[in-house]
């Protein structure tokens, strides 16, 4: 006996809404194990293999390769129970029972976040299309049918279960309720159904007919109605909804879902917002037109200009019987050039560094560093035998010794209850530039890491990064970023800061330059350091005696002895 399941794409965590598909690991038809990974995926945080909680034969796939899936958009379907692909025992009817011990021994232990693989997949059932118009499911571009979640998601499954061949009997139809499987008997449409393909239906009510497939109707939208109205728990994955639907001032409690089982996406708080805007809009009222007394015309009344594309027809001219033709509109050049959708590692940066930006009022303070006692010091330690250090190393192990004297820079703005939270621990990020972009790994507990863990940390996580392996916890939850952008070529910047953190340290790159060293004029390695603080976590001064101390340690290494 078969019973056809549908895995999607679960919640990888961090408030991830979406991934990418990069490359399918199985093929239609394949026999996949529990816990196998069946594709890999790009998240905005890191690459992904995504295992699947079923063991069976792969019955189709959703989405091509580059195609972009929401949290909980169907990835593949799955035949639990057959044997191979076309044996008499995998291709049992839908409508034979599936025992619940058989169904847990035949899925993973495992749980991902947002997605737990003991329970029972929703039941799924073929229908037919109620009219010949097709208006149950319409047909439009960039919405297709091979699956109950919105098409905008990704394209539609690679393989379908093809109707019968000419001549064929169709067999009995499958019981209410459940899916036939691929070639089972009660699995092919009638003769009603030969137009055009059939369409999975789910438990959840279909959108208005003349609403699109991701966006929900118009009166399930708008707020307040009885008919949206949700009782119980409300449908959300991703803590980016609820966040938006918060700033947004949207009930969730009397939203109605698009997304698979009732789940409320992203696009129906957009298009909940945008109807209640126009809503007001429409609410707003108009002053009524003031009475204006009569008066005399000194002229007959001329009728108007007819309305052209580029603006009113002016009258002929009574003397030369010519019309002149007015100057037509400037319209504006549609914009030409390559265009490269902001998705992925780049799309997430852009999002990141423009919400810094649109929230956090920086500021930024820099000074000019002798580092040739630093550079020295570096050279004698790896001269001595052991593990080298980087300069980054020491870098770093001089910020948490700062950080340590300074914690109000190692810290966030909760702007919701307006208070500065400090953070104990230094979680400190490093920005590194990769093929797939700027990320920043972060290096857990720093301020308790020597110089060498810090550089055998700092080379693991670079590794990674160039491999485009870290995962999303090796990019979140940094408290400060340090930033060498010296690698370069260049010496100074006013650094964006890695939001939600309150400041970064940029490090500019180390040249022989003209210093005034002990009242004498010498060439010395100089380094320009830039600090890009929060100025809601501190002032001035505290900016000013961090960077200042910072600089004192690059200047004068035996500084950093009575911190260690």
């Amino acid at each position: 006996m078969t019973q056809v399941l549908e895995f999607r794409l679960p919640d990888l965590g961090e408030g991830l809404t979406e991934a990418e598909i990069v490359r399918w690991m199985v093929d239609v038809g394949d026999v996949v194990a529990v816990d196998q990974p069946v594709v890999e995926v790009e998240t905005a945080k890191a690459m992904v293999e995504v295992p699947c909680p079923y063991a069976g034969v792969v019955t189709a796939r959703f989405g091509a390769e580059g195609a972009e899936l929401p949290v909980g958009a169907p990835l593949l379907t799955v035949a639990v129970g057959a044997r191979e692909p076309g044996s008499a025992e995998g291709a049992g009817t839908a409508g034979d029972p599936v025992s619940a011990a058989s169904q847990e021994e035949e899925t993973s232990g495992n749980v991902l976040v947002g997605y737990g693989t003991g329970a029972r997949a929703a039941r799924r059932r073929r229908v037919r299309p109620a009219s010949p118009t097709g208006r149950d499911r319409p047909d439009r571009p960039g919405y297709g049918t091979g699956g109950d979640s919105p098409a905008a998601s990704g394209p539609g499954p690679v393989a379908s279960s093809a109707g019968p061949a000419p001549g064929e009997t169709p067999g009995p139809a499958p019981e209410p309720g459940r899916r036939a499987a691929p070639g089972a008997p009660g699995g092919t449409p009638g003769p009603s159904s030969t137009a055009r393909e059939p369409v999975w239906d789910s438990a959840v009510e279909s959108p208005a007919p003349d609403a699109p497939r991701g966006i929900p109707a118009l009166g399930d939208a708008v707020l307040g109605t009885a008919r949206s109205a949700h009782e119980g728990p409300v449908a959300v994955i991703s803590p980016l909804v609820r966040r938006l639907a918060r700033d947004s001032g949207v009930d969730l409690r009397k939203l109605r879902g698009s997304g698979p089982d009732g789940l409320i996406l992203r696009v129906d708080v957009e298009h909940a917002v945008r109807v209640g805007a126009g809503a007001t809009e429409q609410r707003v009222p108009t002053q009524p037109p003031q009475p204006t007394q009569p008066q005399e015309p000194t002229q007959p009344p001329q009728p108007s200009a007819p309305l052209t594309a580029s603006g009113p027809v002016s009258a002929p001219d009574s003397a030369t019987g010519t019309v002149p033709v007015s100057a037509p509109r400037p319209v504006a050049a549609p914009a030409t050039g390559e265009r490269i959708p902001l998705r992925g590692v780049r799309g997430a940066v852009a999002d990141k560094l423009s919400r810094s930006r649109r929230e956090i009022p920086d500021a930024t303070c820099w000074v000019d560093a002798d580092a040739t006692e630093l550079m020295a010091a570096r050279t004698a330690m790896n001269a001595a035998g052991g593990p080298k250090i980087s300069l980054l190393a020491l870098l770093a192990r001089i910020c948490t010794a700062a950080l340590a004297r300074y914690p109000e820079l190692n810290s966030t703005v909760d702007p919701e209850a307006r208070e500065i939270v400090r953070i104990p621990e230094v979680r400190l990020g490093f920005a590194a530039q990769t093929d797939r972009g700027l990320v920043v790994p972060v290096v857990r507990d720093a301020g308790n890491r020597t110089a060498e863990s810090l550089t055998e940390e700092f080379a693991r996580l670079t590794g990674k990064a160039r491999q485009g392996t870290l995962t999303p916890a090796d990019l979140t939850g940094g408290t400060f970023t340090l930033n060498n952008y010296g690698v370069f070529g260049v010496d100074g910047s006013t650094p964006i800061i890695n939001h939600p953190e309150a400041a970064m340290l940029g490090v500019g790159r180390i040249v022989p330059k003209p210093w005034v060293h002990e009242g004498q004029l010498a060439v010395r390695q100089v380094v320009q350091l830039s600090l890009t603080f929060d100025h809601r976590v501190c002032d001035g001064g505290t900016a000013g005696g961090f960077l200042r101390y910072v600089a004192d340690c690059v200047e004068q290494p035996a500084v950093l002895l009575r911190t260690l």
